[in-house]
């Protein structure tokens, strides 16, 4: 009954349970067996407690109980005797009565007091069958009798009415028609937590310290919600989440066509000026501002961010959770393993480059029918096509499924990919910045027939199969996305897929839990969605289409999704409009431009800044002339904006060194160049609080007209797509191809690929694509060195000069600090 009740449980089709069984079997195990959320009965200890409390709005009186109180004429200031009655039906009969002002009396068939109790009693409960050696000539002439035996669905009348001087009255009907009632109550809850609505949130407080310590110490220093907590507070069901620990738990996209018909709330983009090496802080604005709305301001307000790679955090960054009383909590959780989603990526693609050398090497060293007998083998006796390999010979036009009835010329097209081994695309990836895999050669064992060829490792975020993940919209666009891959060409210039290998079902396989979005809290408890982590001057560089979706959706029609674009607005916001927005249909309320007075008196012409390196007196010192030059990079990305029609709002991040004066220039400069506000925001110094101007600004401009609109029409030739974004976002003067990048445009055009949108590939250190050119470069020329494609993810990536894919370590790596404390198992060194 037990294993029955906890499947019951998990099923997402059953909203509530009651139970019907023996009375020997209604034992605390067996009620409490059923989630208190799906208890109908009322019998289960969480409800039980409830009753006994007084919180009538969430609890539901057993429905026995409510039969006796129903049969029960006022009984205030009277005498009630509960004979046999016992448990948790007891438990709570006893409860009700006294709140209703009777006096309550309990006793078994053999007490010695019963006879007298009976005598003086008004109204007598009898909960199971009377014993023959307990006369009715006890009972008090004129008491009321009530009959509950432990049987709902039945009439029996376990009393002997005819030799009864008192009226006796069975519950039967009755509790059955008070258990249909507590159906309709329960039901009416359950849709009533359907509906979006204002979240009872309970926000964690902050003490901010000053000066501020260590990102860790200050994550350390606060003690986060259970996962579970955070997730009822905000809407969301028992079954649809899934927990990893304590305060992580992935969420299952069932939640989706739950709440397909609720609106959605408003969407607000944090993108950033050109920034130094050491980064402006977005995402700190992001969590800082979420903070502000949910925490200070009572609007639901979700943020969504990317996972971190383990690359930069083991290299130059030492996390990414946000910074100071603005990040992500646990931080080390945060930026270490998470759920474990880029190594499921990791897992996937390299699954996909071992299929790919794999099917080469076979191919090579077998006949056409050797090789069709290995991959369609006799099992059983039988010999039988897989679901995918039929949906192969579908695409190759042969319409058969027997697999003897193919002929030669039809089992050599079946068999040979035939893979241009000069033409792989398709990479190996590790989530390590390792430098010396940029470039190697793979196939030297004697095992593989001297099939030696170039190949290299990508860091695992610039895979494919991330970027699929960040823009998939579904389980099934996700599978789909997947088997679309192309990995090379095959000798007659065709495009070899994922699905041509055989290997899409595993690749999802692997994938299944990769695809629903994590969930963690800020600082002071308010909702975050940490999901995928594509980089930025890489790949589209955005958090999931799916925990934007999911946001949307539970925050409702007034609440607010805050997600970040990688580096600058030239770079991710150009991205998230043109490639992200395409894909989820989602359309943007607002764009935050993050701005420092450290950045801007770069562009002005101030001295490089090295990560490391302490700053040079320019950036610790007042000097206006350096802020306002440095502006023209704020203006640039504010018009970038205006291209795309949406309001901007300016946040600039403080530092202890930035003076009165030159925060007013920039806001001022800002204003007057198209922002609809400018903010000053001290959010990492004193979290949530320091963000609510910039929430109040961000609120006001959601409200203002919107005419969102892409940059470029997807009929447009690739060419001109990557013209268009070179001249009109990063301000170059024309685009050279190299004759690489060319012949690689006409064959993606000739392959039919020529209608995907474009994803540059460029520095983020500067908008050309020269990394020291600061400040707003023109008369350039863009070199496209090389066009690449991910059909599954769905754009044309061109590299501009010369991108790697894979970082390197600095000479000291931020893993010097790292370090665990082996008798607390506590992280140490993450910033």
């Amino acid at each position: 009954i037990v294993s029955e009740i906890l499947r019951l449980n998990e099923d997402p089709n059953v909203q509530g349970l009651a139970l019907d069984l023996p009375e020997s079997l209604y034992s605390s195990k067996v009620l409490n067996a059923v989630k208190p959320e799906k208890d109908v009965d009322g019998l289960s200890s969480v409800n039980l407690g409830r009753l006994a409390h007084g919180d009538v709005h969430n609890c539901l009186v057993p429905p026995t109980v409510g039969a006796v109180m129903e049969l029960l004429e006022d009984i205030g200031g009277k005498k009630v005797l509960l004979v046999g009655v016992c448990g948790a039906e007891g438990s709570a009969l006893q409860n009700v009565l006294q709140r209703e002002g009777a006096t309550v009396l309990s006793c078994h068939w053999k007490a010695p007091q019963l006879q007298s109790e009976l005598g003086h009693a008004d109204a007598v409960v009898f909960g199971s069958t009377k014993p023959a050696d307990v006369p009715v000539s006890w009972i008090k002439p004129g008491a009321t009798v009530i009959n509950c035996a432990h049987d709902l669905l039945s009439e029996k009348h376990n009393y002997d009415q005819q030799n009864n001087p008192a009226a006796e009255k069975a519950v039967g009907s009755l509790a059955v028609a008070m258990r249909m009632q507590n159906t309709v109550k329960h039901l009416e809850r359950w849709i009533q937590a359907q509906q979006c609505r204002k979240w009872d949130l309970h926000c964690l407080k902050l003490q901010p310290l000053s000066p501020v310590p260590s990102d860790i110490e200050i994550s350390r220093a606060q003690s986060p919600k259970a996962v579970d907590v955070l997730a009822k507070e905000i809407g969301l069901l028992t079954d649809e989440i899934e927990i990893y620990g304590q305060t992580k738990a992935k969420v299952r996209l069932s939640l989706l066509e739950r709440l397909k018909d609720q609106p959605d709330g408003k969407y607000v983009l944090v993108a950033g000026i050109t920034p130094t090496p050491l980064g402006e802080g977005k995402s700190t604005v992001a969590v800082g501002l979420v903070q502000a709305l949910s925490a200070h301001l009572n609007i639901n307000s979700f943020a969504c961010l990317r996972q971190p790679s383990q690359g930069p955090t083991f290299g130059v960054k030492g996390g990414a959770a946000g910074g100071g009383y603005a990040q992500v909590i646990p931080m080390e959780e945060f930026n270490l393993h998470l759920t474990g989603d880029i190594h499921a990526i990791t897992a996937a693609n390299n699954l996909l480059a071992a299929a790919i050398d794999a099917r080469i090497l076979h191919e090579n060293t077998q006949s056409d029918k050797a090789l069709y007998n290995r991959l369609v083998p006799v099992v059983n006796g039988m010999r039988g096509f897989s679901a995918i390999q039929l949906a192969r010979l579908r695409r190759l036009g042969i319409n058969k499924t027997d697999p003897g009835t193919l002929t030669e010329e039809e089992i050599s097209k079946f068999v040979r990919l035939d893979i241009d081994p000069s033409t792989i695309t398709w990479q190996r990836v590790v989530d390590t910045n390792d430098r010396f895999l940029r470039k190697i050669t793979v196939g030297q064992a004697n095992t593989e027939k001297k099939f030696v060829r170039q190949a290299k490792f990508d860091i695992a975020v610039a895979s494919e199969i991330m970027a699929i993940l960040a823009l998939t919209t579904s389980l099934q666009d996700m599978k789909e996305r997947l088997g679309r891959m192309v990995v090379a060409n095959d000798k007659k210039g065709q495009p070899v897929t994922a699905e041509d290998l055989g290997v899409t079902g595993a690749l999802a396989v692997l994938m299944k839990d990769a695809i629903k979005p994590t969930l963690m809290q800020t600082l002071e408890g308010t909702p975050v969605f940490v999901h995928a982590g594509p980089f930025a001057n890489i790949a589209h560089g955005n958090s999931s289409v799916l925990a934007d979706k999911i946001a949307l959706k539970l925050v409702g029609e007034k609440g607010f999704v805050v997600t970040e674009a990688g580096f600058g607005a030239d770079i991710g916001m150009e991205k998230f409009f043109n490639i992200k927005c395409r894909t989820s249909g989602l359309v943007p309320s607002v764009v935050v431009i993050v701005a420092t007075v450290r950045a801007l008196k770069m562009h002005g012409g101030g001295p490089n800044v090295t990560a490391g390196a302490p700053l040079k007196k320019e950036y610790t010192e007042e000097n206006l002339q350096l802020v306002a030059d440095g502006c023209c990079n704020l203006q640039k990305q504010i018009q970038i904006a205006q291209l795309f029609g949406v309001p901007v709002v300016v946040a600039l991040n403080i530092f202890k060194t930035d003076s009165p004066a030159e925060v007013d220039l920039v806001c001022k400069i800002a204003k007057e160049s198209g922002a609809f506000d400018a903010v000053p925001c001290n959010h990492w110094a004193t979290g949530g609080r320091g963000a609510v101007k910039l929430a109040q600004a961000v609120e006001k401009a959601a409200n203002q007209k919107n005419s969102f609109k892409y940059l470029y029409s997807l009929e447009l030739p690739i060419v001109e797509k990557i013209r268009i974004i070179a001249q009109k976002v990063y301000g170059a003067q024309d685009i050279e191809l190299s004759p690489l990048a060319q012949s690689q445009i006409d064959c993606y055009t000739r392959q039919g690929f020529g209608n995907l949108p474009i994803c540059m590939a460029k520095t983020h250190l500067s908008l050309s694509h020269e990394p020291e050119k600061k400040g707003v470069p023109t008369g350039f020329i863009l070199p496209i060195s090389d066009v690449r494609a991910s059909i599954g993810a769905g754009f044309i990536y061109p590299l501009v000069g010369t991108m790697s894919t894979m970082p390197g370590l600095p000479t000291r790596p931020c893993f010097y600090d790292i370090d665990l404390d082996p008798v607390t198992e506590q992280v140490k060194g993450l910033f």
